[in-house]
C-alpha cells in the first residue's frame, strides 16, 4: 500500500474529529468513543477471518481493508499516525519474530 494513500486517509480521519457525528460515520465513531471504536475493529477481525475460511480472494481484500480503515480510525482517536505503525514495520524489518517477541517479553 502506498504511503501517500495511508497519508491522505490519515488527514481525513484527523478531519473527521471536528465533524458533525449527524455527518460522518468516522465522526459517529469518535462520538460513540473508545468502545465502539474497538468493537467495530472486532467485527471486522472476525469478518476477515470468515473471508478467508470462504476462500474468496475479492471478500478477503474487502474485508482486510475495512479492517485496516478501523485500525487507522483507532490510531487517529489516540493521536497516533500510520507513519508511526510503519516505522515500527521498518524497525522490525529483517528481525526474526522469535527474536521480536523475546524483545517484548522483557520490557
Amino acid at each position: 500500500m502506498s504511503t501517500e494513500v495511508l497519508a491522505r486517509l490519515a488527514e481525513v480521519l484527523e478531519a473527521r474529529k471536528q465533524a458533525d457525528a449527524e455527518s460522518s460515520y468516522v465522526a459517529a465513531l469518535y462520538a460513540k468513543g473508545l468502545d465502539a471504536i474497538l468493537k467495530k475493529i472486532g467485527e471486522e477481525a472476525t469478518e476477515t477471518v470468515m473471508a478467508a475460511k470462504d476462500g474468496v480472494a475479492e471478500k478477503v481484500v474487502c474485508e482486510v481493508a475495512d479492517l485496516w480503515f478501523h485500525t487507522l480510525v483507532l490510531l487517529a482517536q489516540q493521536g497516533l499516525s500510520p507513519q508511526q505503525v510503519l516505522d515500527e514495520l521498518d524497525r522490525r524489518f529483517g528481525l526474526s519474530g522469535l527474536e521480536e517477541k523475546r524483545r517484548r517479553g522483557t520490557q
